[in-house]
């Protein structure tokens, strides 16, 4: 090929953290992004926060002016959906029929909700996932409506604390034992849960959805406990599926996820990916992971790009999440599974305490931690994850001693 060219899959997070940083490395050739959203790339977590509350616009969240494209020379294909990739012929496939040619190809394809069959058929479901999704939503929001939520994730309980307070009757339906089973453990699920319920949410944990009634709407949802709830508005937030179904019939490696290196390349040389819709080795913990973060997205896009310029990085960030919740910003870091005990910094039983920290161990090993309106603790956690400290636990729970302090002996 004459000249070296670029073509991302994705116009997200980590679609535009590559294609920024890949000029950054050097790259001179040409650099196409390619998004099926017709709008300027944007960031997706205030869609449950700010934007469905109405506090930021979409110019608001927007990842990049376009400028900022413009000056690098990254050409934006938005409203464009990619249908096919040909590894032998190093080209891709729009859906109107173009073939576009690379040398170099990104797969930053992100996820797709996780849909409720049965919910489908009625004009009154939605989901959060894009910016036009919760404008849809944002419509028919109005005080004295009822809401109901299924699932009591991140996006179910984000949605759950904007709409109580614009007035709305909010019942959350989870199916696990607990809100938020999957990523935190019982102390931070029990805390959150008294959070909800102060501020008027209905939240019923241990509850399968049987069946949905109704006409052009959804009226009714029927629960395996025998109970009936009324809807004037059905939110639905039971998960994300990596998008991975362009790799698949491209024949690369996908096991729930694009499988990837800690050089974020796919089992096609030269092909790279980043973001959700990755499976990557985690050098920190000796295992593979699929993330659905923020950081995951920027942090390994930014290594594929390096990579892609010629250089040999591996990717070894810690991964952190954050939730807004009312007052609580909620900041974790690490991954909390095969823990066996947690150290508490501060009351973790009150919703009106002052935040805490918990901090979750496998013998004296830290794994994860889970910050609660305490940003010094969440910040020195990141450093001793990496370092792979062991912080002694009477010095995690000694709120006289300052966080910092943990670092001096490392």
């Amino acid at each position: 090929m004459a000249e070296k060219s670029c073509v991302i899959i994705g116009a997200s997070h980590a679609g535009v953290s590559l294609a920024l940083q890949l000029r950054k490395e050097g790259w001179t050739g040409a650099i196409r992004l390619i998004g099926v959203e017709p709008e300027l790339p944007y960031h997706r977590p205030p869609l449950s926060k700010d934007f469905l509350s109405g506090a930021k616009t979409l110019d608001g969240i927007a990842l990049r002016p376009r400028k900022s494209f413009e000056d690098n020379a990254i050409e934006l294909l938005l409203g464009h959906e990619a249908v096919a990739i040909n590894p032998a012929a190093h080209s891709v496939q729009l859906q109107d029929g173009s073939e576009m040619p690379y040398s170099q190809l990104a797969l930053c394809t992100g996820s797709r909700v996780r849909r409720l069959p049965e919910a489908e058929r009625f004009a009154n479901v939605f989901y959060i996932r894009t910016a036009a999704d919760v404008a849809r939503l944002s419509a028919q929001l109005a005080p004295g409506k009822r809401a109901l939520i299924i699932g009591a994730g991140y996006i179910g309980l984000e949605a759950a604390a904007v709409l109580v307070k614009q007035q709305l009757d909010v019942t959350v339906l989870e199916m696990a034992d607990r809100i938020l089973q999957r990523v935190t453990g019982p102390i931070l699920s029990a805390y959150l849960e008294a959070v909800h319920t102060a501020a008027g949410v209905h939240l019923h944990t241990a509850t399968g959805i049987k069946a949905i009634e109704g006409g052009t709407n959804a009226e009714y949802v029927i629960c395996t406990d025998g109970n009936r709830h009324a809807a004037d508005l059905l939110i639905i937030g039971i998960g994300i599926e990596p998008e991975t179904r362009l790799a698949a019939a491209a024949g690369l490696e996908v096991e729930q996820g694009i499988v990837v290196d800690s050089h974020a390349r796919t089992s096609d040389l030269c092909i790279f990916a980043a973001g959700d819709c990755t499976r990557h080795p985690s050098l920190l913990y000796g295992i593979s992971l699929r993330l659905e973060s923020v950081q995951n997205a920027t942090d390994q896009a930014r290594v594929a790009a390096a990579n892609m310029a010629g250089k040999a990085i591996q990717y070894d960030a810690v991964p952190w999440f954050w939730s807004d919740q009312y007052t609580v910003k909620l900041q974790t870091a690490g991954i909390h599974s095969g823990y066996d005990n947690v150290v508490v910094r501060g009351d973790a039983t009150d919703p009106a305490s002052a935040g805490f920290a918990l901090f979750y161990r496998l013998g004296e090993r830290l794994l994860a931690v889970d910050c609660v309106n305490r940003p010094k603790e969440f910040m020195v956690s990141k450093q001793l994850l990496k370092l792979g400290a062991q912080p002694v636990a009477a010095s995690l729970r000694d709120e006289s001693q300052e966080p910092a302090s943990w670092l001096q002996t490392f």
